[in-house]
C-alpha cells in the first residue's frame, strides 16, 4: 500500500480530476507492476445507487482502471481507493481484448507505412510517396478465424492524399487491407485483391478551396445582457426547474446524473443516470474492402477520449459555460479536452398559444432549451450528440452526423448496388447504418418503476364503434425481460411509458414519462451474420433490464474482437421480472444511410432522436407559469434560430 492519497473533495459522481487520475496510475504501477503496462482507460468507480440514496457521510472515491499487459497481451481492471491510495481490487480478465488507444491509431500507421508488402502495393497503384498516404485503423471485428485468436489486431485501410492538406479520402486505395498485429507491431498480412484506379479528382471542402462565398449572408446575434438563466455549481446545473449534474467518462463521454424537476416545492426524480452506452456502424457493401467495417465507437474506440476541444470550433450559439473533461492516456497521465462540454440556452419557437377568438385576446409563450452537448471526431466522420431540457418537462437528445463518409472505388465501368457513385472517377461510398443505444435509468418519482407498450388501435365495426370512427390506446404491461423486447411500430403510435405505481396524480392514475420515437430503422444484416451476434442490441429497438450494477454496456464490457452473445441477450436469457422494481431500459436508436451526391465532400449534418416526454407526471400543464416575451428588436417577427456566439461564460457560483 501507498501513503499516498488524493486532496481534493468531490462530489461522489464528478468526474476523476487529473490529480485523481495520475494518482491511479500511480498506485497501480506501484502495487501491481506488469511487464509493460499500457492503460486503457482510468475513470470514476461510481458509487452504488443505493449507498448514494442514504448517504450520510461523504463516501469513498474510487477510479476503475482497465489496462493491457503489452508484455503478454492479458487484460486486468484494477479499482483503486483514491482516499487510501491503495489497489481495493485487482482481476485478470481471461480472453478479452480491452479497446483501442489512441497511441495505437498512430503505431499502426507507423507500422503499415513500413511494411514492404504494403509499399509494393502502393507501387502497383503508382503511388511512390507513403508520406502522402492515410492509414485509418478499423476494428478487426470476429469472423471465426482461429489464427486472429488471442491476437490484438486491427484492419487497417488507406487513402493517399495529392498533397499534404488534400483531401484524402476522394483517394482510396481501394482491395488492400493491412492486417496489424499492434502487440508485436508488424503486419501479419497484406489482403490485396487487385489493382483498381485511384481516383484522383480533388475533394476539397475548406473556404479556400470552393470558390467565393454565396452573398447575402447577415449576422444573427444572440444576446443575453442579464447573463444566463442556468447556474453551475461545480458538476451541477439548474435551469428553470430542471436540476442535473454532468459526469464524464471516456468511453460514454457525456453522462447525465439525477436528472430530476421541482414541481410543488420539491425536486421529483426523472433520470438516475443516461448516457450513450454503445454504438456500431455496419456496412451493407460486400466488397474485399467494406465488409468488415462494423466499428463499435464506444466500446472499441472509446469515444470519450475522441472529444473534440470546442475551443477550436463550437458549433454551440450563445452565452455558454464549457466543461473540460479528463480523460488518462495509455501512459496513465491525465489528458485534459478543454471545452469537451458545451452547456448554454437557446430560443426554439412557440412553446404554447391561444387566440380566443370571441375576445381578440392572444396568450403566447415562447420555449426555451437548455442543451447539453459534446462533438467526437471518429476517423472520417463526426458524431454531436446533444441532451435538450425543455420548460415543459421533456427530455430529448439528439445525434448530428456530419464529417465526411467512408469511401470505396470502383474500377472503369464499374457499377455496384451497394454505394453511391459520388464522381465520374470512380470514387463511391458504401451504404451503411448507424446504430446508437442509450442506457436510461429511469426513476419516475422514485426507484419502483413499471414498462406498459402503449400503441393505438381501430376499434372494429359494431355496437362499440356504430359509426366506423372510433380508435383507442391500448397499454400492455411489460412484464419480463423478453415481453420487453421491442420493436418500434410508428403506424400504429406506439411509444413505452413508464410509470410509478405507488404515486398517482390528480385523476388517480400512475405518473408516469414516456419514451417517444422520432425515427429509427431496422438492422438489415442477416440473423447468422457476425455483426448480428456481436451487436445483438440491434435487432430491437427498446429492451428493458432490472437494474443491476455491473450491467452497463449493451455489447458486453470488451467487444473488440469478442464473437458476440455478450450484454444485453445474456443477462436478458434469465428472464427477470421487470415489474415494480428499478427497472432499465435500453434504447436502440439507427439512422439509414444510403449516401446522396449531396453529402460529398462533406456531409451536411443528419439527424435523429428520441424523447422522453411526461406522462401524467403532472397535474396540468407545467409551462403554465412561464412569463411572456417582450422582444420589442424583432419588429413582430419570432425567432426560430439559434443566434450569435458572443463567447461569454454562463455564471458559475
Amino acid at each position: 500500500m501507498t501513503t499516498e492519497t488524493r486532496a481534493t473533495t468531490c462530489h461522489p459522481l464528478d468526474p476523476l480530476t487529473a490529480d485523481e487520475i495520475a494518482l491511479a496510475a500511480r498506485v497501480i504501477r506501484t502495487e501491481r507492476p506488469l511487464g509493460g503496462a499500457r492503460f486503457v482507460s482510468i475513470d470514476l468507480r461510481e458509487p452504488p445507487k443505493d449507498t448514494l440514496a442514504g448517504a450520510a457521510a461523504p463516501l469513498e472515491r474510487e477510479a476503475f482502471a482497465v489496462l493491457l499487459d503489452v508484455a503478454d497481451g492479458r487484460t486486468y481492471e484494477a479499482v483503486v481507493s483514491l482516499d487510501a491510495g491503495a489497489v481495493r481490487s485487482w482481476r485478470h480478465v481471461p480472453g478479452v481484448q480491452p479497446a483501442i488507444t489512441f497511441d495505437e491509431f498512430f503505431t499502426c500507421e507507423r507500422v503499415v507505412k513500413a511494411d514492404p508488402a504494403f509499399q509494393e502495393a502502393l507501387r502497383r497503384r503508382g503511388i511512390t510517396d507513403p508520406d502522402l498516404v492515410m492509414v485509418d485503423p478499423w476494428s478487426a471485428g470476429y469472423y471465426g478465424d482461429a489464427s486472429e485468436r488471442g491476437r490484438r489486431l486491427l484492419r487497417a485501410l488507406a487513402w493517399v492524399r495529392a498533397s499534404p492538406e488534400d483531401n484524402g479520402y476522394a483517394h482510396p486505395i481501394e482491395n488492400v487491407v493491412v492486417v496489424v498485429d499492434l502487440l508485436a507491431e508488424r503486419v501479419v498480412r497484406v489482403e490485396d485483391d487487385g489493382v483498381v484506379p485511384v481516383p484522383w479528382t480533388p475533394g476539397q471542402y475548406a473556404a479556400d478551396a470552393v470558390g467565393p462565398p454565396r452573398e447575402g449572408v447577415r449576422p444573427i446575434e444572440i444576446r443575453q445582457p442579464e447573463g444566463t438563466s442556468f447556474t453551475v455549481h461545480g458538476r451541477e446545473v439548474r435551469w428553470q426547474k430542471w436540476r442535473l449534474r454532468l459526469g464524464y467518462t471516456s468511453r460514454e463521454g457525456l453522462v447525465l446524473h439525477t436528472v430530476g424537476y421541482e414541481d410543488g416545492g420539491r425536486v421529483r426524480s426523472i433520470l438516475h443516470r443516461a448516457s450513450l452506452a454503445e454504438m456500431v456502424v455496419p456496412y451493407g457493401d460486400p466488397a474485399p474492402g467494406h465488409w468488415r467495417k462494423n466499428a463499435f465507437d464506444a466500446g472499441e474506440y472509446s469515444i470519450g477520449t475522441l472529444a473534440n476541444a470546442l475551443e477550436l470550433g463550437c458549433d454551440c450559439l450563445g452565452v455558454i459555460h464549457y466543461f473540460d473533461a479528463v480523460v488518462a492516456n495509455a501512459q496513465g497521465e491525465p489528458v485534459t479536452i478543454p471545452n469537451a462540454v458545451c452547456l448554454h440556452e437557446e430560443d426554439y419557437g412557440m412553446l404554447w398559444k391561444h387566440t380566443d377568438f370571441r375576445t381578440g385576446r392572444a396568450e403566447v409563450r415562447r420555449s426555451r432549451r437548455l442543451v447539453v452537448s459534446f462533438i467526437a471526431t471518429v476517423g472520417n466522420y463526426e458524431y454531436g450528440f446533444f441532451w435538450y431540457f425543455y420548460q415543459d418537462g421533456t427530455i430529448e437528445f439528439e445525434v448530428k452526423m456530419t464529417g465526411i463518409v467512408s469511401t470505396g472505388a470502383l474500377a472503369p465501368g464499374q457499377s455496384t448496388p451497394y454505394g453511391q457513385r459520388l464522381n465520374a472517377d470512380g470514387l463511391y461510398a458504401p451504404i451503411h447504418q448507424h446504430f446508437f443505444n442509450l442506457r436510461l435509468d429511469l426513476d419516475v418519482d422514485g426507484p419502483v418503476n413499471s414498462v406498459y407498450e402503449v400503441h393505438t388501435e381501430a376499434v372494429p365495426p359494431g355496437p362499440d364503434n356504430p359509426h366506423g370512427n372510433a380508435f383507442a390506446s391500448r397499454a400492455t404491461p411489460l412484464r419480463t425481460e423478453l415481453e420487453a423486447q421491442q420493436l418500434v411500430d410508428p403506424l400504429a403510435g406506439r411509444y413505452w411509458a413508464v410509470v410509478n405505481p405507488a404515486v398517482r396524480n390528480a385523476v388517480g392514475d400512475p405518473v408516469g414519462y414516456r419514451l417517444m420515437p422520432r425515427g429509427n430503422v431496422r438492422s438489415f444484416a442477416q440473423p447468422d451474420a457476425s455483426i448480428t451476434a456481436r451487436a445483438a442490441f440491434i435487432t430491437k429497438h427498446l429492451w428493458v433490464t432490472p437494474y443491476h450494477p455491473d450491467e452497463r454496456h449493451p455489447a458486453g464490457e470488451y467487444p473488440n474482437q469478442h464473437p458476440g452473445g455478450a450484454g444485453l441477450p445474456a443477462w436478458t436469457k434469465a428472464n427477470r421480472s421487470i415489474e415494480q422494481t428499478d427497472v432499465v431500459l435500453w434504447y436502440t436508436l439507427g439512422s439509414h444511410h444510403p449516401v446522396r451526391l449531396e453529402d460529398w465532400p462533406v456531409m451536411p449534418a443528419q439527424y435523429t432522436g428520441f424523447m422522453l416526454q411526461p406522462n401524467g407526471f403532472f397535474d396540468r400543464n407545467p409551462a403554465l407559469d412561464v412569463p411572456p416575451s417582450h422582444d420589442h428588436a424583432s419588429h413582430g417577427a419570432g425567432h426560430d434560430g439559434h443566434g450569435g456566439h458572443d463567447g461569454r461564460n454562463g455564471r458559475v457560483e
